[in-house]
């Protein structure tokens, strides 16, 4: 019985383990230290001695951000690059403004479970579960929407004024694919009869996607 009771306890902290996001951090700070070029998962620590607070400190977030793409929204990510001292502490930050009409196209944070603070104006947001159900609403200043780690999920300004939204996550660094650029603009690129089965479009569709997605040259 002790031996059951104990394989049990095994596959429950297992599992535990799989759906938790961050690792917890083992001591009072680990400062990123991005310049030392080794791979962890995370970043290795700055040396204590060499910590100050700024690198605890980001303003970035106090103003809306300049929006010159097709889609209408800009994030600002407030994290672990932008951040050090949030390195191990499994929390970042973003902002997300957008333009009359704007778009935060749809997506997925592989790292992270999301949730956004309505700052100013009204939003349509959602998710589509596993099961291909959208979850949807409109929400407005002051309103608060989740969204579910690894999830596909959209914001969209349908409104007549600018909006704009807090963004907090569960890691330091949640990562984002969004679904058209991943498919459509990868490096080696997606073959094409896998994107043209995979939307039931022609290679000439293909070609277009592609070219409207591309980076803009400077």
């Amino acid at each position: 019985m002790a031996a059951m009771v104990s394989a049990y306890l095994f596959v429950f902290l297992a599992l535990f383990g799989m759906v938790a996001s961050d690792s917890d951090h083992l001591q009072d700070l680990c400062v990123a230290n991005r310049a030392a070029g080794i791979k962890v998962n995370g970043f290795p620590c700055k040396e204590e001695a060499n910590v100050t607070k700024a690198d605890f400190f980001f303003s970035g977030l106090a103003n809306s951000g300049v929006i010159n793409n097709s889609v209408g929204s800009v994030v600002t990510g407030a994290n672990v690059e932008k951040i050090p001292g949030l390195n191990t502490l499994g929390v970042s930050l973003a902002r997300i403004d957008y333009k009359p009409g704007g778009l935060n196209p749809p997506h997925t944070h592989p790292r992270a479970t999301e949730i956004i603070f309505v700052l100013d104006g009204e939003l349509d947001v959602g998710f589509i579960t596993t099961s291909n159900k959208l979850i949807s609403k409109s929400v407005k200043k002051g309103d608060i929407f989740v969204f579910p780690k690894g999830l596909v999920h959209f914001q969209k300004n349908n409104g007549e004024k600018p909006a704009s939204v807090i963004a907090g996550f569960n890691s330091q660094l949640p990562g984002t694919q969004s679904i058209a650029a991943t498919l459509f603009t990868s490096t080696p690129p997606v073959p094409n009869n896998v994107l043209t089965k995979a939307f039931q479009i022609g290679t000439k569709e293909v070609d277009k996607i592609k070219n409207k997605l591309a980076p803009k040259k400077s």
